[in-house]
């Protein structure tokens, strides 16, 4: 697998999950959000759940967080292989809701984006020196700290200052994890295609 830098394939990634956000907003919220009930018999919430949004401002929240995203990536200057992990991580995220039965409901972009800030984070640590290592050794740290404030395995439906909507904090914590382990798994595979040559 390439390691080569691609900003195409990871902006693609970008444009498309802000453009079914956008798209999503005039659909039926109830026919794409993730429902565990409905995970085994319709499986493809686990990627049309990016497209509902519960306010404007939970979208707009949202398209700014995947356009900081898409800049990450590109600065970052991560390969195809990130840019798949991150595809990779977009639907697992919403899998790993299924630890939280109690969220009835799931909707939004936030989960996704932690994945692929976790994503970029690993390669900076995994593949670069000196500050860019560092930056990304911090932006792991720090997201780390997010999410661990946000108490993830307090209610699944959180009140919090300033949105207009309840926030799942596990949704978060379940897309940073899901993006770890997709980069990771591409770390690998470009370590052993590298060895192959």
């Amino acid at each position: 697998m390439s390691t080569a830098p691609s900003p195409r394939a990871w902006l693609a990634l970008t444009l498309l999950l802000a453009l079914a956000a956008l798209a999503g907003w005039w659909l039926p919220r109830s026919a794409l959000d993730w429902q565990p009930a409905l995970a085994a018999r319709e499986p493809w919430r686990a990627l049309s759940a990016v497209a509902v949004h519960y306010s404007t401002l939970h979208l707009a929240a949202n398209l700014a967080g995947t356009a900081l995203v898409g800049a990450l990536g590109v600065a970052a200057r991560v390969p195809l292989a990130m840019a798949l992990a991150w595809g990779l991580a977009w639907p697992l995220t919403q899998l790993g809701l299924l630890m939280r039965p109690d969220l009835l409901h799931y909707g939004g972009l936030s989960g996704v984006l932690h994945a692929g800030v976790a994503a970029a984070a690993l390669w900076l640590v995994a593949r670069e020196r000196g500050r860019r290592q560092l930056i990304g050794a911090a932006i792991l740290a720090v997201l780390l700290i997010k999410i661990l404030g946000e108490s993830p395995w307090g209610p699944a439906l959180q009140r919090r200052a300033g949105w207009d909507i309840n926030i799942a904090p596990f949704a978060h914590a379940s897309g940073a994890l899901a993006g770890l382990l997709c980069a990771r798994l591409a770390l690998l595979f470009a370590s052993d295609s590298r060895h192959d040559d």
